[in-house]
């Protein structure tokens, strides 16, 4: 299996969602604004949404492609089967008691995660109704993460990679066509996120049942299998995780600030997502399955050859894409959210946030690499201890930024949080000798710091005032910002070219 052409699919299938996510929130924006009703969807959304990202980029992976990946290489098929099947039967109770608790105890929920709303009795009973309404995509998603382990484990990854464009279609389709029809029209969107945890389900049955493993259900408290996946993933929940924690908590913090923040720090987030869904979960997807098998194999050599590759990786294309999102934050806010009730103020605020996640975007992705390679030696304990010490850092961090940042010193706080998750990563994987750098880090790097000044040159002299951006409309505005991202980019990878970087050189296969 060659890796990169994994990634490139991944990558590719990924930036498809990516776009039809920004259409998707160009929608919200346009027909929903920055203010009440879409605080009180993003609060309800960030429940079930929060446990999507934990199973679907993460945690369960962590915990379940090891041990199902173990299975599948040494005990044949049969009774890797018998282990999805009572891994699937168990989780599927235990998720169906979570989504009946979400919608049940949804007042408790919206009170405890933001506290801000209970004085505005309408937005606070609004918040719990779309709530309830979200509240089963968690059973859904989950099932749909357990998929995309099988399927990942057997090389499919281009499935569970199309599966979030289905979820992005259906936003899509709620803001336009269901929208006029709800009252209140945001109510569209919380039934938008309910047909699309089904849709993705249902996307994956056939072809797990073309690998045969198609789950049944089957319960059985008395399989080992079973009981060592649940011992890793609640861990593994938390270990890779902290900057989803910490966004849990900013949503708290930012509901107590002025009117808008929570979407200012949404909006922001999904300008992120765009690099960290591109390379971070793509890069975090196809390595476990491999480091898993080089650790079952005894391999430590080209273990750590494996993470050498996903760091350079990381680093060549994290940098640009940090430094691009710092510097263009309001000609990309302006061009894709200043529209309808989406103003002038809502792109500066959120140009604020969006400039404080990009200082930590390095750690955000680098942690995507780091974390599984803990994770596939079924080390659970070492990302636990870091998350801690990370979750009480940034604490810390937003105690010393609000004041000063406002909604922009909670962003800034998850970035450097994300930061030093990666730094002790890093040091306790070289110290305990899994990683050892290969040779040639310190040239790689200097290469990659000039290919940055050219990019940066060519974005400040191309970008302009911010004022332009904030009162041109139209094509023009569109124009000049593709002509401004392509030239960015030619320039960044043409000084790379000239200082010898060629794709040939990134090509890695994995393990089978």
């Amino acid at each position: 299996m060659n890796l990169l052409k994994a990634l490139a699919t991944i990558s590719s299938l990924t930036l498809v969602s990516r776009i039809l996510a920004f259409i998707r929130d160009v929608l919200i924006a346009r027909i929903f604004g920055a203010g009440a009703a879409t605080d009180a969807f993003f609060v309800a959304f960030r429940l079930p949404n929060l446990l999507r990202r934990l199973f679907a980029e993460g945690a369960f992976s962590q915990a379940f492609v090891p041990i199902f990946g173990e299975y599948k290489n040494r005990r044949g098929h049969d009774e890797t089967k018998l282990l999805v099947d009572h891994v699937v039967s168990l989780l599927a109770i235990i998720l169906f008691v979570v989504t009946l608790i979400g919608i049940v105890a949804a007042p408790l929920l919206v009170y405890l995660t933001a506290p801000g709303f209970v004085q505005d009795s309408d937005k606070f009973n609004l918040t719990v109704t779309l709530l309830r309404i979200t509240s089963p995509y968690i059973f859904f998603i989950s099932l749909v993460a357990v998929a995309a382990g099988i399927l990942n484990t057997y090389n499919k990854f281009w499935v569970p990679a199309f599966a979030p464009i289905l979820l992005n279609l259906c936003f899509i389709g709620g803001a336009l066509w269901l929208a006029p029809y709800c009252n209140p029209p945001i109510l569209a969107l919380a039934w938008a996120v309910f047909v699309a945890g089904f849709v993705q389900l249902a996307f994956q049955v056939p072809f797990l049942k073309r690998i045969g493993m198609l789950p049944t259900f089957r319960l059985s408290l008395k399989d080992a299998g079973v009981w060592r996946v649940i011992r890793q993933m609640g861990p593994a929940v938390f270990g890779v995780s902290i900057s989803q924690i910490s966004l849990i908590i900013n949503t708290i913090i930012a509901t107590l600030l002025v009117s808008g923040s929570v979407s200012w720090l949404y909006y922001a987030d999904r300008l992120m997502e765009f690099p960290s869904g591109l390379l971070g979960a793509a890069l975090g997807t196809i390595l476990l399955p491999s480091l898993s098998k080089l650790h079952a194999d005894s391999n430590p050599a080209e273990y750590s050859r494996l993470l050498d590759w996903g760091l350079r990786l990381t680093f060549m294309l994290t940098l640009p894409a940090a430094l691009a999102l710092g510097m263009i934050a309001v000609p990309l806010l302006a061009t894709f959210f200043q529209h309808g009730a989406f103003s002038a103020h809502d792109v500066l605020m959120t140009r604020n946030a969006l400039v404080g996640y990009s200082v930590g975007l390095i750690g955000m992705l680098a942690v995507k690499v780091l974390a599984p390679a803990f994770y596939a030696r079924q080390d659970i304990r070492t990302p636990v201890k870091i998350g801690i010490i990370t979750l009480l850092a940034t604490q810390v961090m937003n105690l010393l930024f609000v004041f000063w940042l406002q909604h922009a010193g909670l962003a800034l706080a998850i970035g450097l949080g994300s930061c030093l998750n990666s730094a002790i990563l890093f040091y306790l994987l070289r110290k305990r000798s899994i990683y050892q750098p290969e040779p040639g880090w310190g040239k790689f790097l200097a290469k990659i710091g000039v290919a940055l000044l050219a990019l940066g040159l060519v974005l400040w002299f191309g970008m302009g005032s911010e004022q332009y951006w904030l009162t041109t409309e139209g094509w023009a505005r569109i124009g000049h910002l593709t002509w401004l991202v392509l030239a960015g980019i030619a320039a960044y990878f043409a000084v790379l070219w000239m200082l010898g970087f060629r794709l040939k050189d990134f090509a890695k296969r994995g393990a089978h």
